[in-house]
């Protein structure tokens, strides 16, 4: 019996090579030409001026926050429905998550409900480009100008999707890229910071190379973080890159397919798709339904009977004992409970999505029966 795992990465010869690079001329640390030419391909990709590596999509928000010096007593406005880094990292910094309900269509925070939760103490809005759909950022830019907040942008599944021309992470301060090994681009563990703001990425450099002064070796000017990126991995991202038009374009195609082969459910009611945003240009990190009127986790148990893997959502920040908060969020309630994730691994063919795609139709119609 075939598996079917959720996702896994697309490494091929270009991948090696590089690798091979490092290896060979033992650069295999947090140094070498790698970690530069990746950083320089990064900032093209998105459209900025600075990018910088980090060791992982979460630490990128830790320091995208430290360098706006957002810290306890202050308040960072945060997707009730998103990957618990988002939260986690505004808790590292001692402020406090602001939790907004997301928009039931495109799954991101909902900008029509951020700002009844602004106050005085607010710092930043932080948005979420859920499974690699945009924000609409043409609605959430003009609230942040409105009253002086930085957006931060959490791209982690977000490598290549645009909106209105823009590439995800180049509408706010600062954005965060993750490189896990489940991401559209990985580097196995690897997160990437981009802005524009020169002064913010020469902060967030000193603070990831464990604050030591870029003038006198040894010599560090504040409390840093080893948030370092090594040079194996960067080879591997660079490569990533180099590939990601290939690797986009198979997602794209997978999720077509899916479109087309689950549309009968849809239609009767069974099911529902992630909407993409108007004037976005999703990339589909992975492929999500929604279920109307059944059981996520016993879909899943059947579906892992056929070799084929799922993933249930995010639960809601909100009910997250550390991050716990009282307040109405029906939306992310929603998603939570009757969301579940299907095999969308670029390795994917027609005929396998048809296979999964059917193996899902037969079992939600004998369960809804």
């Amino acid at each position: 019996m075939r598996y079917y795992p959720v996702v896994e990465p697309s490494i091929g010869a270009l991948e090696k090579k590089y690798v091979d690079d490092c290896l060979r001329t033992g650069w295999v640390g947090s140094w070498g030409k790698y970690i530069g030419k990746f950083e320089d391909a990064f900032a093209r990709l998105v459209g900025v001026r600075h990018a910088a590596t980090t060791s992982n999509g979460t630490v990128s928000l830790h320091l995208i926050l430290l360098a706006l010096g957002i810290g306890a007593g202050d308040e960072v406005i945060v997707p009730d429905f998103t990957y618990v880094a988002s939260a986690n990292a505004v808790r590292y910094v001692g402020a406090t998550p602001v939790f907004v309900d997301c928009d039931l269509d495109s799954f991101n925070i909902d900008p029509e409900k951020i700002e009844e939760k602004i106050t005085t103490r607010t710092k930043a809005v932080m948005v979420t480009h859920i499974f690699g759909n945009p924000c609409r950022m043409d609605r959430i830019m003009p609230i942040a100008r409105r009253y002086g907040i930085p957006v931060i942008e959490d791209a982690a599944q977000a490598h290549g999707t645009l909106f209105q021309g823009r590439a995800a992470g180049s509408f706010g301060r600062a954005a965060s890229f993750s490189f896990f090994g489940s991401k559209t681009m990985t580097t196995g563990e690897g997160g990437m910071v981009v802005t524009n703001a020169e002064p913010l990425s020469e902060k967030i450099r000193l603070l990831k190379n464990q604050g030591q002064s870029p003038r006198r070796r040894y010599y560090h000017d504040v409390l840093g973080y080893n948030y370092r990126m090594t040079n194996i991995q960067a080879a591997i991202g660079l490569a990533q890159l180099e590939r990601l038009h290939s690797i986009l374009a198979a997602k794209w195609r997978i999720h077509g397919w899916y479109q087309k082969y689950l549309a009968p459910l849809a239609d009767k009611g069974l099911i529902c798709f992630q909407k993409e945003t108007p004037d976005g240009k999703a990339t589909w990190w992975v492929n999500a339904i929604v279920l109307r009127n059944a059981s996520v986790e016993r879909l899943a148990k059947k579906l892992a009977r056929s070799g084929i893997d799922t993933r249930p959502f995010f639960v809601p920040m909100h009910e997250i004992p550390h991050l716990k908060r009282h307040g109405d969020f029906p939306n992310s309630r929603t998603l939570s409970a009757g969301g579940i994730i299907l095999p969308s691994g670029v390795l994917l063919n027609e005929k396998d999505v048809m296979r999964i795609s059917e193996k899902v139709a037969n079992i939600l119609r004998r369960m809804t029966a």
